[in-house]
């Protein structure tokens, strides 16, 4: 396993471990619903910050319908983003992340029309991802291609961290090499946003030097100044993670706060794998696409620093085998 694919599973992971507590911002409530959050679980069939009760997607065609038989829950209340998910499950991005690993892994390269093709596919097959809801950029990229835009150009200016999802992923999947340009242009396909495409390029700058075997903490000094500052990092590690993730950046999703929120997490972790996944799920909000940054990060450091990363031995269930 080489630490582009260590972190690959570690982004996966991550992802799988935050799912039941996903985009919950009440801390009570996550603390209540999942008292001993440190091991793979299904999600209740309830979900308190549920915003699917006034999130709406209207389809310009059948061609458009990515929803399938999961519409008929948008519109009600309290109902779980992820309720059809099993412990251990990945959600659609990341579900997503895997189909893109395996494509470009069989092709031994990456090519933008080939894997969109492949997106547009797998989005349209009822029950491929069992997932109940999808992010603002899936509905909109479908009902522009669906309204005949060219399928490279149905991205939206998007400026969450959705977006970084599938990075680490594609990066495991190709040679050696640097990929920053493949990393920005996969990545416009969807999120056009400069923000997105500002972060996308300093994770997988952060990937490659890790690689090349810079530790995180010092990678993260000289790959990510415009994002973070270690010097605050190091001030902040007196006080509980939930006030730096609540008050000195924001839990949800939008870029400039999730982006530097995850290095804080992977810059406090960087030693230990299993505290930094359930540290990033117990904050809150939108855990599981901050995991795609901080599980990745922290499962490359585990690799670089201990030559073995071990998917099998975290959270004590196993969950799907990554591509």
């Amino acid at each position: 396993m080489t630490i582009h694919e260590a972190a690959h599973h570690g982004s996966l992971l991550a992802d799988a471990f935050a799912m039941p507590v996903h985009w919950y911002y009440n801390r009570d409530a996550l603390d209540r619903d999942y008292p001993d959050l440190t091991t793979f679980l299904a999600p209740l069939p309830h979900h308190p910050d549920s915003i699917l009760w006034r999130s709406q997607y209207d389809p310009v065609n059948e061609q458009a319908d990515i929803l399938h038989d999961q519409a008929r829950f948008w519109g009600q209340r309290n109902i779980h983003y992820h309720q059809n998910l099993l412990a251990g499950e990945n959600t659609v991005n990341f579900q997503l992340a895997r189909a893109l690993h395996e494509q470009v892994k069989s092709h031994g390269s990456y090519d933008p029309t080939r894997w969109a093709e492949l997106y547009v596919q797998l989005m349209r097959t009822p029950d491929w991802h069992r997932d109940t809801y999808v992010e603002e950029y899936h509905r909109a990229f479908f009902n522009r291609y669906a309204s005949g835009k060219r399928i490279l150009k149905c991205g939206i200016s998007d400026e969450h961290i959705g977006g970084l999802a599938t990075v680490t992923s594609l990066l495991a999947a190709l040679p050696e090499g640097d990929h920053r340009q493949t990393a920005k242009e996969h990545v416009t396909l969807t999120h056009r946003h400069s923000n997105v495409l500002r972060a996308a390029d300093c994770l997988t700058r952060l990937l490659q030097t890790i690689a090349g075997g810079t530790p995180l903490r010092d990678a993260l000094m000289s790959c990510a100044g415009d994002w973070f500052s270690t010097r605050k990092a190091t001030d902040w590690l007196r006080q509980p993670d939930r006030i730096i993730i609540g008050q000195r950046f924001s839990p949800a999703c939008y870029i400039d706060q999730s982006f530097p929120a995850s290095l804080y997490l992977a810059w406090k972790y960087h030693d230990n794998f299993e505290a930094a996944v359930i540290a990033n799920a117990k904050v809150g909000g939108d855990s599981c696409h901050r995991g795609a940054v901080v599980g990745s990060l922290v499962a490359a450091e585990t690799h670089r620093s201990t030559n073995t990363f071990a998917p099998e031995s975290y959270f004590q269930q196993q969950p799907q085998s990554p591509s």
